[in-house]
């Protein structure tokens, strides 16, 4: 026997002609609340509030471009039939992996030109980036979107979902692994995962925080992607996600390694800047 119920309402509110989406507002809060700890956490560390916030602003934009353009890339037939559609992302069909390419970039070129170590400073991002992640999957559930395949209510009920998570799982009479809600729980653990370890001493060196950020996505990704049913394909033998992470897991434990065993001493990431680094940081004026 199949419920059917009414989908949450994607638009939050209006503002005359203007509809503003639950996507939009969830986004924007996770953006926030990444914004917020990452200032704080890089006065910490030596790295001046307002670099933060400069550089914010510039990986954005960038990132939600390049999130698209990934998304967009990989379904290049329906675009080129549709190229109104494009710029709908309230719509969905944005890349995580895009945005994350992009906004990393913006970050190495931001870095480089104002003489802030980079390590340090993605070492201060990724964390918040991952709980940034864990709230922005939200987006996708009132979307109905980035689900699973099919499944039964049951099997909703034997996961202790409450009934507002089973209800929108409803798509059509039809229930769905609700992916989107593995992949928050999979971020979240390890944002805290990387707080508890982040703050012990002696422990993680400079750039060993954003290399454990990659380790722990990458793998919960991996597998949840298998799982989807919207997937992007190289071809058709393998998940675009799957395949790339598979590359940055290998990658990042790669480099790692080679970090630790070839390398001078690289400072602990709770030794923040050294005195010579302070000097060479561009003032903001």
């Amino acid at each position: 026997m199949n419920f059917v119920f009414n989908a949450i309402n994607p638009v939050a509110f209006s503002l005359g002609p203007i509809e503003v989406h639950w996507y939009g507002v969830i986004i924007a809060s996770a953006i926030f609340v990444a914004l917020f700890l990452s200032m704080r956490e890089g006065n910490k560390r030596g790295i001046e509030e307002d670099h933060i916030v400069n550089m914010i602003l510039w990986a954005l934009p960038i990132a939600f471009i390049g999130a698209r353009l990934y998304y967009v890339v990989f379904e290049l037939d329906y675009y080129l039939q549709n190229p109104g559609e494009i710029i709908a992302i309230w719509n969905g069909g944005i890349a995580i992996y895009g945005g994350l390419i992009a906004g990393g970039l913006t970050v190495y070129w931001y870095t480089k030109k104002h003489g802030i170590p980079i390590w340090l400073m993605l070492d201060v991002l990724a964390p918040n980036v991952l709980l940034a992640q864990a709230i922005g999957r939200w987006g996708n559930f009132i979307n109905q979107e980035a689900h699973g395949g099919e499944v039964t209510r049951s099997f909703l009920e034997n996961l202790y979902l409450p009934d507002f998570i089973i209800n929108q799982m409803s798509i059509k009479g039809i229930y769905y692994h609700p992916t989107f809600l593995y992949e928050s729980l999979w971020s979240l653990a390890g944002f805290i995962l990387i707080l508890l370890i982040r703050n012990r001493k002696s422990l993680l060196r400079r750039g060993e925080v954003a290399l454990t950020y990659v380790l722990w996505y990458s793998l919960g990704r991996f597998f949840i992607e298998g799982l989807r049913t919207d997937s992007l394909w190289l071809g058709d033998w393998i998940r675009v996600s799957q395949a790339l992470s598979v590359i940055l897991f290998l990658g990042a434990l790669i480099i790692w390694i080679m970090r630790r065993r070839d390398y001078p001493p690289i400072p602990y990431y709770l030794d923040g800047l050294t005195a010579e680094e302070e000097k060479t940081i561009t003032k903001i004026s």
